[in-house]
Formats: structure tokens, sequence, C-alpha cells
């Protein structure tokens, strides 16, 4: 397979550590994503790793026995080792801080600690088999001080950094969870709840284990993941995961079952809100979208794998060493290897190799892989990185080879503009609000957050629309239709139309000759108003005429365009057609004389400059009681007409001032 069939890969740049051996222990911090490389206790030095660490953090420590776990507060600040089964050591990393460690042992008494978890930068809970115990770390005193403590039995334990929550496993099955949330000092208790097993063990002994259990953020919501190996359901065959809601408040929910169809040993991670299965018999791994469709059944929704299993792509490991040396070809990774430890969301390490992986899903060989494209979108939109893959899948549809039918074309512009309009709808509110001011009732005020998801108009005109116009091997009728249906989309969902829009489906009717049709967009306002379109139909009077009125009509109708209707008239030399316009609407007491009398000039029409003219003369005369122009109108090069003209021209005035030639200019449209 090439490489557009894998839609699963390891990142480019891995996380490298010394590999593990019976002098190097590795350890891995799921809070702070950081791999810890212990060599002989850390008497000859510790090497902490990260994804984002640009420059590791190297120390040494005295070795007191063998390290059980090792982990950092947040930020790196404090560093705690539980090397015994009772207490923890704990050392300061803060500059200017003593470097001596401090230890704190657990209160239980006959207690055991099972592990650690940093909550914050100096708070931190033992989980032993007996309950959690809440400290709040004092560096400056080396000392802990207890929060909270609860006791319970203890199976095992499972942390979710992201959620700040920490699962128990009691009772004597081990399939009761008690989850705890941590937050600012606080330990808050949840509702437990119970793991449905596959049947009724024969056992009393524990038999549910941690191996089968995850816990992930999906959608901004906890869930945890029961890979339950064998079905409730008799006629069901195969493995599948279980996904319990686990909201901060209200009981636990069973939500979603994904059908893996498939036996075997499994193992799961969560990446970009997707459900990753990795199966080791077979060397693939599926992908489950709970946002998409499946089959509910009244209490739960059942999902099948969104695109058919496939392998993580090849990954070749580069050889270290000198330059000359490493001119030789780098070594195939063994995927799916025994030595494989996952963690979520979305980490891969492999101890005996000596590498972090983040594990990365491709969408561009999705698109092949599922040609509903319907359900293509609904996929994609989730999906962070989508914005460009998107515009492909819809330049793909309108290509000659791929060309999509017009009802999928509508569909897809629907779930576009869905997102689309969300957005704009969140922006406006969050607009409002911020008009409105704080109230004590409003929660924090949060701008909307814009998403790849969210394809404007001028993200389709640039990427999409306006190469697919251009392509001269499209039917124009085709064309036009596709213009057309996402317009019609746009206002499906109450979007303004962008004027670009109109004046591409405009050229493209002018382009093919389509000029009735053209009349018939703009004469049942199939194309919105505006002024850039009108501009554009002045400019097309020369390939049809009867664009020009439309453009007036245009003006007209958006009843904010008063100065250019003037302009375009003037430039037209229809000079008291355009006095009269402004005459209707109020405003010839306040225009520019000279600019009127400019284009009367130009005409070479002495009766039409001497109307004019007179008409100004009137003005100043009703207005300032002298018919003479101000210095400030530069009216000097203006000469007054001779006498000859005043017979004739006295008709001209009066017809003017009287309006009737006004009333017949906007009788049935502007200029007949």
């Amino acid at each position: 397979m090439g490489e557009e069939d894998y839609y699963l890969e390891l990142c480019e740049r891995p996380v490298q550590f010394e590999k593990a051996n019976p002098v190097n222990c590795v350890f891995f911090d799921e809070a702070n994503k950081q791999v810890f490389a212990v060599r002989s206790g850390g008497a000859t030095g510790v090497v902490v790793k990260g994804p984002d660490d640009r420059n590791p953090i190297s120390f040494r420590m005295e070795d007191k026995g063998e390290v059980k776990c090792i982990k950092f507060s947040l930020e790196n600040k404090i560093l705690a080792v539980q090397r015994t089964s009772k207490t923890v050591d704990f050392s300061n990393f803060i500059p200017d801080s003593s470097q001596l460690e401090y230890t704190q042992e657990c209160k239980t008494k006959n207690a055991h600690i099972l592990g650690f978890c940093w909550t914050s930068s100096t708070e931190i809970v033992f989980i032993t088999d007996q309950g959690i115990e809440f400290y709040q770390v004092l560096p400056e005193k080396r000392s802990l001080k207890l929060l909270k403590s609860q006791n319970i039995n203890v199976n095992w334990y499972m942390y979710c950094p992201e959620s700040a929550v920490i699962l128990l496993s009691t009772t004597v099955l081990g399939n009761v969870l008690q989850p705890f949330y941590f937050r600012a000092g606080t330990m808050t208790k949840l509702p437990k709840f119970e793991i449905e097993l596959p049947a009724a063990p024969k056992s009393t002994k524990l038999n549910f284990s941690e191996r089968d259990i995850a816990m992930a953020i999906i959608y901004g919501q906890l869930y945890v993941l029961f890979l339950r190996h064998h079905s409730r359901t008799s006629n069901s065959t195969g493995a599948e995961v279980v996904l319990y809601h686990l909201p901060r408040e209200g009981a636990c929910k069973k939500m979603h079952i994904l059908k893996l169809n498939r036996t075997g040993k499994f193992a799961l991670n969560v990446v970009d809100n997707l459900v990753v299965v990795h199966h080791q018999d077979t060397e693939t791994s599926v992908i489950f979208d709970i946002k998409l469709r499946g089959e509910f059944d009244g209490t739960v929704t059942f999902h099948h794998p969104v695109l058919p299993a496939r392998s993580i792509q090849p990954y070749q490991i580069p050889v270290a060493g000198p330059a000359p040396v490493t001119s030789q070809s780098p070594v195939p990774c063994k995927l799916y290897s025994s030595s494989w430890i996952v963690f979520q969301p979305d980490i891969i390490i492999s101890a005996s190799q000596g590498y972090l992986w983040n594990l990365q899903v491709k969408l561009q060989p999705i698109v092949n892989l599922l040609p509903d494209k319907g359900r293509l979108m609904d996929f994609l939109l989730q999906r962070k990185e989508c914005k460009m893959v998107i515009l492909s899948v819809c330049s793909q549809m309108l290509s000659e080879s791929d060309r999509a039918t017009l009802p999928v074309l509508a569909t897809v512009f629907d779930k576009l503009n869905h997102e689309y309009k969300k957005y704009l709808d969140a922006e406006q509110s969050y607009t409002m609000a911020v008009e409105a001011g704080p109230s004590r009732s409003s929660p924090l005020l949060k701008r909307p957050l814009r998403t790849q998801a969210v394809l404007d108009q001028s993200d389709m005109y640039t990427h999409v629309l306006s190469a697919f116009t251009e392509k001269k091997e499209m039917p124009h009728k085709f064309v036009i239709a596709v213009l057309m249906e996402y317009i019609r989309s746009l206002n499906q969902f109450q979007i303004a139309v962008q004027h670009y829009l109109h004046e591409l489906v405009i050229k493209t009717l002018v382009q093919h000759n389509l000029f009735y049709m053209l009349h018939q967009f703009l004469q049942y306002h199939v194309l919105s108003d505006s002024k850039p379109l009108a501009c554009l139909l002045l400019s097309l009077e020369s390939f049809y005429p009867p664009a020009h009125q439309l453009s007036l009509d245009m003006l007209k109708r958006l009843s904010t365009a008063n100065d250019e209707i003037v302009e375009v008239l003037l430039s037209k030399h229809q000079v008291l057609a355009a006095l009269r316009f402004i005459r209707g609407i109020g405003g010839h007491d306040n225009i520019s004389a000279r600019k009127f009398l400019d284009a009367a000039k130009q005409t070479e029409d002495n009766m039409l400059f001497y109307t004019i003219f007179r008409f100004f003369e009137q003005r100043n005369q009703r207005l300032r009681g002298n018919p003479n122009f101000t210095p400030g109108e530069n009216m000097a090069a203006m000469e007054r007409p001779g006498a000859t003209a005043d017979s004739d021209s006295g008709r001209r005035t009066q017809q003017l001032g009287a309006g009737s030639l006004g009333e017949a200019f906007w009788s049935g449209g502007l200029l007949r």
C-alpha cells in the first residue's frame, strides 16, 4: 500500500530516550507526558524528556533503593519519588530553594501506597490499598499538609490529568468504580458506578483489570472506556468497547458501544476525538466517531468502524551515530510490537526501542475511503485540521472526473453552512453581550472560537468556486446551477450573500451570453441588491444595453446610493435627470453647482448649460437673497451665458421647478 492508503501515522519527531535495560529503568508521567530514564536508581543520572521540552532535564539522585514511581509536579517545581510502599520522597527544583529531600509517610495504618498523582504544582494525591490521601506540599517548609482523606478498599487506580479525575476500582470483583474530582485544594467524591461484566463470573476473585479500562476526554466530555472481550449478547461475536459518560454532576451513564467484530489483544487511543482501537493479532487499527450517526436501541448507540481496518503507516527509525555511519538506510520500526505501551490520549511508547510517539490521524487518505460525501463531511467537520481537506473535497466534487450530482452538492453545502451559521450566531450573541455590559446573571464572556470547520464565503470563493467557473470543459448550465445552489444554501440559513458571489454568477452568465437569465435573476431578486453589483451592471452596458437601466433601478432600491445615482447620470450627460432626482429627494439645496455646470458644459449644449445655471441662480436667490455665487464655490471660470437664450430656456427652468419631468422620470422605473 502507498502512503495514501494509511490514515494513521506516528509523529515525525518522537521523543527519544535511553532504552530500558537492567541498569536503566524507564517511567512515564501521564500528567506532564514526560519520560524518566533512571540509571542505577538515579545515582548515575536521571534524564527527563517530554514532547514539548526542547531541553531535557538532567540530574542525579542518591541511590536509596529501587525506584517504584517518579514524577514532577506540574511546572516541574517539585520532584516526587516512591521507593517503598509506605513513603514518598520529595525534592524541590525551585531556584534558591533547599535541595534536601523530605519524606511523607501515608497516614493510614498498615496501608500500602499503590501510587501517587500530582493534581497541581503543589497538590498531590496518594492512592493506597485502603483509600486516598490528598496533600498540599509546602516546599519552603519541606513538609506536607493533609487536606482530605477517604477510606475505601482499592484494587487499582487510574488518573485522567485533563479532567483531574482519579478512578478507583473497588469491591471483590473490582468492577465498581469510584471517581474523585480534584480542583484548587478541594476533593469531590462523585457517584460510583458499576461496569457490566460480560457474564456472571464463576470466580469471586478480582477478574477486572485496569488494562481493559481507559479514561479520555471525547468532544469535551469525560468518558470511561471499557474493553469488553466478550459481548453480553449471545448473537454477537467479538469484543466491544463500552463508553460510560462520567459527568461532573449526576450519575455515570452507559452511552455508546463500539463493535469490534473480532477477538484478541487490543489497545485504545483517543486522537482528535476519535477512538482508535489497535488489534495486535492482525496488526491493524480501526477508528470510531461517536458523533456520527449510529444504531440507537433506546438506551445506547451502537457504532461500527468508520473505515476499513488499516495498519499504522510504516515508520523508519533513523540510524544513530557519526555522519559517515548514518548514511545507511533507516531501520523499519516493528509496529504493534508486544513491547508497545499505550497511554491516553494519543501516546505510544516502546521502552525496548527508546521512543515515545504521538499517534496522528491523516485526513487526506480518508477522502477516498469514505465514498458517502454527506457522511464524509460529517466526519471531516469534527476534525481539528479539516479546512483545506474539505476545500479539496469540494473542488474534487466539481471536477470533470469526479463530478457530484446537484443533490449531493446541496447536502454538502448545507452541512458547511450549518457550521458557518452556528459560528455567526455565536459571534453575534457575544457582540450583543459585550455591548450590553457585564451582569451578575451572565457568566464570564468568552469569544467563540473559530475552528477550521467554519468555512465562510471567501474560503469557498477563493479556493473552490472561482477556479471552478474558469473550467472551460465544464457545461455552463452546471456551473450556474452549482453557484445558485450554494447561494440557495446561504439564503436557507439566513446568511447574507456576499456581492462577489453574485458577481461570479453575473460574469458567468455574460460569458455565455445568457442575458435573458441575468435579467430574470435581477427582476425576481434572485441576486441581492448591492452597490458593487450595480457598478458591475453599469460596466456591462456595452454588451447588454438594458444593464444600465437595471443598475439604476438597483441603486434606487438600495436608497443609500443617492450619490452613486447622481454620478451615473452625470457620467451619461443626463444632467437634467440628475438634477430632477436630487431635487426629488430634497437634496438640491446642498449640492455643488460647479459639478452640475461642469457636466452641462461637457455636453456642448448651450441651452442646457443656461438652464442649469439659471436653476442655481434661483437657488442662490431663494437661500441667500442674492443670485450671485460665493467665492468658495469656485465659479469664476463659469461665465454667465448671454441673454439670447433666456426666452427659450425659461420654459426648461419652469418645468424643472415644477417637478413634472421629475414625476415622469420615476414613473415605472428610472431613466426611460
